[in-house]
């Protein structure tokens, strides 16, 4: 068994996840990723081990399934793999206003995107606080400290949970040296756009306002690293949260009602 650390990450088949996976990999650490897509996850894996000598764990899973995060951890354990940092990255975008969509369908993303991050966050920090030492981001988003949006009822919604978990969290687990921390990327090149079909329309949202995955990977490790309960990577986005505690509910609401339309679908 190896005795570097191991950091679970949830979505780390592309996008942020992946790139968090190399940012702790080219720290030392052993990586456990989940996510539907098994290919691109070896391919991942592969490449951290010819890069940084690592060694990947790969659990293909459907976090959308019932009793997912009990199987997930129950694979874990009869690989006798210990769990020093946890990634709560999976997650996807649901287009359309509220009621264009049935409930199930916006069940499914409360379980995906707030249930099994509280779940997984339950599983394991137990043990991290039991031996002293543990990470954990939890992926929210700048949409979780702006007014909510048009479209995509539930996201920031969502993210402002994680935001309120993970500061609540920090407090409680700091005196036995587990760091929490949310990372509040706002608009990051990834895949996220293309799967919730929203590609062509922040394509038209200027350069200023992106940052590389990579770049919001780094800030964030070191930002857990530096035990940030909340930690917004670039100045821009920093400025924008900034602006929106700072300007009036009403003024706010109607900025976002404009920004909505040119960056929602639906």
């Amino acid at each position: 068994m190896s005795n570097r650390r191991t950091c679970l990450v949830t979505g780390a088949s592309a996008g942020i996840g992946a790139a968090l996976a190399r940012e702790y990999a080219a720290r030392g650490w052993d990586i456990a990723m989940t996510a539907r897509r098994e290919e691109p996850m070896i391919e991942l894996a592969q490449e951290l081990k010819k890069d940084f000598g690592i060694t990947s764990h790969i659990f293909p899973l459907d976090l959308f399934e019932p009793g997912a995060v009990d199987d997930l951890m129950s694979r874990i354990k009869k690989k006798k793999i210990r769990i020093d940092g946890l990634v709560n990255n999976a997650g996807y975008g649901h287009p359309g206003s509220y009621l264009d969509s049935s409930w199930e369908d916006h069940a499914k993303f409360i379980q995906l995107m707030l249930s099994v991050p509280c779940e997984l966050a339950h599983a394991v920090s137990g043990q991290m606080k039991e031996q002293g030492f543990g990470r954990i981001i939890n992926v929210a988003s700048l949409a979780g400290h702006i007014p909510g949006s048009r479209g995509h009822t539930l996201y920031g919604a969502v993210k402002s949970f994680l935001i309120k978990f993970s500061q609540s969290l920090n407090l409680e687990l700091d005196p036995y040296g587990v760091h929490v921390s949310a990372l509040c990327p706002g608009f990051t090149y990834s895949e996220f756009h293309d799967v919730n079909g929203t590609r062509s329309s922040v394509s038209q949202t200027p350069d200023f306002l992106w940052m590389e995955a990579d770049e919001c990977a780094q800030q964030g490790v070191e930002a857990c690293e530096m035990n940030r309960a909340v930690f917004i990577p670039g100045r821009v986005n920093k400025s924008i949260a900034v602006l929106a505690r700072l300007l009036p509910e009403r003024m706010a609401m109607s900025l976002m009602a404009k920004n909505s339309e040119k960056i929602r679908k639906g």
